[in-house]
């Protein structure tokens, strides 16, 4: 995955220390079948994903992830799911803590393909047949699944006393 030029710089300052991101998934449907990707950098299946630019409104940044990364147009229709990521250590070295926002869209034109090298396979798959989707995609995909249902949040509830 292309790291954005913002990571750089702070990575400058910061070297290998944990850094806050936010990232976004977006689970595109077209009838009844999801958008699905193959990563090139490790080869998992999954949902279009990206990290929000400086002063980037997430939902935007889902809809420009999908056209970069798929070749393909969505419109957002809803939050499904915000979560904290567990912290990622890259083989660099890096350590990132997303806070993963997961939205519901639908396709809007373009034929899904891999447009920026990030994903080496793309395309739309019916949600039966997701055998090769780890068990956190498919769990996203679940939430995203209903056109109307309410965000879903980790967390939220007062400590224990």
């Amino acid at each position: 995955m292309t790291t954005p030029d913002f990571v750089l710089a702070l990575r400058e300052h910061i070297g290998h220390a944990p850094l806050n991101l936010v990232g976004v998934t977006v689970i595109v449907f077209r009838d009844e079948k999801v958008l699905l990707g193959k990563r090139a950098d490790n080869g998992t299946w999954q949902a279009v994903s990206g990290i929000v630019e400086p002063g980037e409104e997430p939902a935007d940044t889902a809809v420009r992830e999908c056209l970069e990364g798929a070749g393909v147009v969505v419109t957002v229709e809803r939050l499904a799911l915000a979560q904290q990521l567990p912290r990622i250590t890259y083989a660099n070295g890096d350590q990132v803590d997303y806070l993963d926002l997961v939205f519901r869209a639908s396709w809007v034109s373009g034929d899904p393909h891999p447009a920026d090298g990030e994903l080496t396979e793309v395309g739309f798959y019916d949600l039966a047949a997701m055998g090769d989707v780890d068990d956190a995609h498919v769990r996203k995909i679940a939430l995203a699944v209903a056109e109307d249902d309410p965000a879903h949040f980790r967390g939220g509830r007062p400590p224990r006393t």
